[in-house]
């Protein structure tokens, strides 16, 4: 168990490491998450657009 501690302390520099494995996870997560949006937007868009000229 003493060794599972200090992963977790990281050796004195755990607010270092911890911060930067969340700031990574996050941009991960948002390049994943942001083209999925966009293009639901962009379908969005076009959808209307066609209705636009069709109507």
């Amino acid at each position: 168990m003493d060794s599972f501690s200090n992963f977790i302390h990281m050796g004195g520099y755990a607010g270092y490491v911890w911060t930067s494995y969340g700031i990574a996870l996050v941009i991960f997560v948002w390049s994943v998450v942001s083209p999925i949006i966009q293009k639901r937007q962009l379908i969005k868009r076009i959808k209307s657009i066609v209705q636009d000229e069709q109507g």
